[in-house]
């Protein structure tokens, strides 16, 4: 092997295991965003629901 392209895989070889780490640590990240949103959103639907229930029956009050 080229003792050139030997130091620049030698080089790349050792950065491998942080590139890695940081890859798998955002789309963790990501992930967990996505959840929290999605919990958010079904939430906000739940109130509305409950908000257009309660506006029906006051308009059948009224």
């Amino acid at each position: 092997m080229d003792p050139i392209l030997a130091e620049i895989y030698s080089t790349v070889l050792t950065a491998a295991p942080y590139v890695i780490a940081a890859y798998a640590l955002m789309w963790l990240v990501l992930l967990a965003y996505i959840l929290v949103v999605a919990l958010g959103f079904k939430r906000t639907e739940r109130q509305m629901a409950a908000l257009e229930e309660a506006l029906a029956a006051k308009q059948e009050r009224d």
